[in-house]
């Protein structure tokens, strides 16, 4: 987040301007883009059995002999430090092994901050984990106790009786804006953009609108808590957590500890929901140096309540959205800024405007995000994080200049569709949403929407409909490296640390595998979650799917030269070059000549080899700093209002999404409607309460975060365009996090439609419609 890096992207990116696409990845279409094979198949899930059977086993489940188990301490005060510890008590209690506070806790340095330079960084917060006497916000660690087991772990931890010294510490969002910093950039992007004079512009146009839109502070909710199963073998550790970034973290392991890579593995097989919230935090270093402490196998799960104490979730932000149009409803100003929380302790900019510069053609921008330093748990990247609270503001703040043009909202926003960046100029890759509109109005019925909010009646309900656009930016990580085997008896395996959290990664790894090597489906089988394998990147920011799709290319293209290396001069394929080749019937064929064909069981047959294999990693991910590559989504929704209670009735919601190539529209459909219901959520009822006077959260627990039940979710459907990326491996772009963009506005909207009441301020409860 530096204006270094702001130059260097900046300068990278002035340079691919002048070299041609043919040259950087992707300037050559992917071979497998819109050939029919497993790709684009409705394959089930490879690991749907296992875990149906309940033999999947997460890390709070592995078997382990002689195993003690864990709880946490968290601080009672906002800011302070702890002027003396009791643990008599707990260390007396029943099974109790060990009681750690910053006194007996080992000398261990703070893990790096995640950083878009470094992909080994993966800090939430850099904060002294156990190591001094203060405390910087209320839920902190301060101590854990080591038991025989959970349920005397967790009764010792409440016999801890600590005595603090408190100390000033700003907790209210309002005050604390007066001192908000800005930073230089957000991810790879500059922070301030300014293009023409948008206040200017504002001020003289003959339509605009100008408004403030807040959304609140949520919390991680996965289903599968944060938990780690931590096992020493003289200096060697293997830890079984339930982790989003497995090669990071056993990287940032082996670092804090003083090990060498490969003495540390971080296993993870399955995790049950990530979302952002399964990052690097402090337990994972709290129980990997307690169990060296005690010199045994240790457990460590949070409990519910210990999720919201130091798992941070989505910034609250406050946004200005003003947009000035002229007698045409074309954009002539679009101004977007406001604050978020982003202690300087923590990493996650919240970056709400980022969506806002490619969504809509405007004569003048200006952009700027300011953020806020709170004495509280260091917020973290939450599902689409920025862009889904700032599609939010950008498109309620588009349907109120509808509204006030008398024009249709899918009109307005199909005048200001852009035909390239609309800040920088470049090209998009692939750019459809005007088809993703099209096509969900139609699939709709947008056509009964009554244009005049309060007119559609059902009883004492109000009925309407509203959309919003969304939007996420395509992520292409760097590094990302995978082992590809096949065998003599027909089989290939693809080997990587890949993270699989339920979205499907492992089956859709399988068809990819299958299509590149021309292989039927059931005799591919995939190895991920582990840190000895060839090291994939995080599963985040959307990117991980297509990350390593980009090195399965690169594999594929690298084993050929083996395999012709083994064919020899009696094998059909003897004289071909590797460019004269291809995966053809499950072997190699000549590209002229497909009836000069080895299949690959043949070819180590004759070569008395059992299997060979290739290790490659995808190339540089430059397409993204030389085209405009974003998913987009035209959300719709239907509701009602009661008059009567002032409650909200979802009846109908429906994404179109224009994402290129969809790998598995099984999956994929799972992940759009998982997507949406988190939208769900946001629009409708998830809001972190925290008690300003201490920094503390109030509603820790499931019971008082009200997340979207089953009678809270109406019938789903989700369409999309299929039109190929030519930029972008197998032509897809990233699914998980696209479907919760959009939503909050189209629901906000269709509430407006149906009550004339516009909603600025989620959730929207009952009491702001009464």
């Amino acid at each position: 987040m530096s204006r270094v890096q702001n130059i260097l992207v900046g300068s990278v990116r002035g340079a691919l301007g002048w070299v041609p696409a043919q040259w950087l990845p992707g300037g050559t279409p992917d071979p497998l883009i819109g050939r029919r094979g497993e790709i684009g198949r409705q394959a089930p899930r490879v690991d749907g059995e296992v875990k149906v059977q309940g033999l999947a086993r997460f890390s709070a489940e592995v078997a382990v002999a002689d195993l003690c188990y864990a709880a946490l301490v968290h601080a009672t005060i906002t800011r302070g430090r702890i002027v003396h510890f009791d643990t008599s008590a707990a260390e007396t209690a029943p099974g109790v092994v060990l009681v750690v506070t910053h006194h007996n806790m080992p000398r261990i340095a703070s893990p790096a901050l995640i950083a878009m330079s470094d992909l080994t960084a993966i800090g939430n917060s850099n904060l002294p984990i156990l190591q001094d006497d203060q405390v910087h916000y209320n839920g902190q660690v301060v101590a854990a106790v080591v038991a025989e087991t959970q349920e005397q772990a967790d009764h010792a931890a409440s016999l801890v009786a600590i005595e603090y010294e408190a100390a000033p510490a700003e907790t209210r969002f309002e005050v604390a804006k007066a001192d908000a910093r800005i930073i230089p950039s957000l991810l790879i992007e500059r922070n301030h953009v300014s293009l023409g004079r948008a206040e200017r512009e504002l001020a003289r146009a003959p339509h605009k609108v100008d408004s403030v839109y807040r959304t609140p502070w949520q919390n991680h909710n996965a289903i599968e808590l944060h938990a780690l199963t931590v096992v020493w073998a003289d200096d060697d550790l293997t830890v079984h957590d339930t982790t989003q970034m497995i090669a990071a973290e056993a990287a940032t392991l082996a670092k804090l500890f003083g090990l060498k890579r490969e003495q540390v593995r971080v296993l993870s097989p399955f995790v049950g929901g990530g979302f952002g919230g399964k990052g690097f935090w402090d337990h994972q270093v709290v129980a990997v140096a307690v169990a060296r402490m005690v010199g045994r196998p240790l457990r460590l799960q949070l409990t519910r309540e210990g999720v919201y104490r130091i798992i941070g979730g989505r910034s609250p932000t406050e946004q200005r959205v003003a947009i000035g149009a002229d007698a045409d409803g074309r954009f002539t100003a679009l101004l977007h800024d406001g604050w978020s929380v982003m202690p300087p302790y923590s990493a996650s900019p919240e970056a709400y405007t980022l969506g806002t510069r490619a969504a809509y053609r405007s004569k003048s921008f200006e952009i700027l995000q300011r953020h806020i330093d709170l004495a509280v748990v260091p917020n973290t990247f939450m599902r689409a994080p920025g862009e889904a609270v700032g599609t939010f503001a950008l498109e309620s703040a588009v349907d109120e200049l509808a509204h006030a043009l008398a024009l249709d909202p899918i009109e307005l926003r199909l005048r200001n569709l852009p035909d390239k960046h609309p800040i920088s100029g470049v090209s998009f890759s692939q750019h459809a949403p005007a088809k993703s509109w099209a096509d969900g109005a139609a699939r709709f019925h947008w056509e009964r929407r009554n244009p005049t909010p309060g007119a559609q009646r059902d009883g004492e309900w109000r009925v309407g409909m509203g959309c919003g656009s969304g939007s996420f930016p395509y992520m292409r990580m760097p590094g990302a490296a995978v082992r590809l085997t096949v065998r003599r008896d027909g089989t290939a395996s693809l080997a990587c640390s890949g993270q699989e959290m339920g979205m499907g990664t492992a089956t859709v790894l399988a068809q990819q595998v299958a299509d590149r090597l021309s292989l039927p489906l059931a005799a591919v089988s995939i190895e991920i979650g582990d840190s000895a394998l060839p090291a994939a990147p995080m599963a985040g920011g959307s990117g991980q799917t297509v990350s390593i799709a980009g090195a399965i290319l690169a594999a594929a293209e690298k084993l050929p030269i083996e395999l012709l290396r083994l064919a020899g001069n009696d094998s059909p394929l003897a004289g071909l070059r590797v460019g004269e080749t291809r995966m053809s019937q499950e072997g190699l064929a000549s590209a002229a000549e497909p009836s000069r064909h080895e299949t690959f069981a043949s070819i180590l047959s004759r070569a008395n080899r059992d299997e060979v294999s290739v290790t490659a990693s995808g190339t540089p991910p430059l397409e993204v700093l030389k085209f405009a590559m974003h998913s987009t989504a035209a959300i719709f929704c239907e509701l009602r209002v009661s008059d009567v209670t002032g409650e909200v009735r979802v009846d109908r919601l429906l994404g179109s999404f224009d994402c290129g190539t969809i790998l598995n529209p099984r999956t994929a459909a799972s992940q759009f409607r998982g997507g949406m219901i988190m939208g769900l959520g946001l629009a409708l009822t998830e809001e972190t309460l925290f008690d300003e006077r201490t920094g503390r959260i109030m509603n820790p627990t499931l019971a008082d975060y009200h997340l979207p039940s089953h009678m809270d979710v109406p019938e789903i459907d989700v369409i999309w365009t299929g039109i190929p990326d030519p930029r972008s491996p197998l032509g897809a772009r990233g699914i998980g996090e696209i479907g919760i963009t959009g939503v909050a506005a189209a629901v906000a909207n269709a509430v407006f439609n149906a009550t004339g009441k516009r909603v600025r301020d989620l959730p929207i409860t009952l009491d702001k419609l009464l």
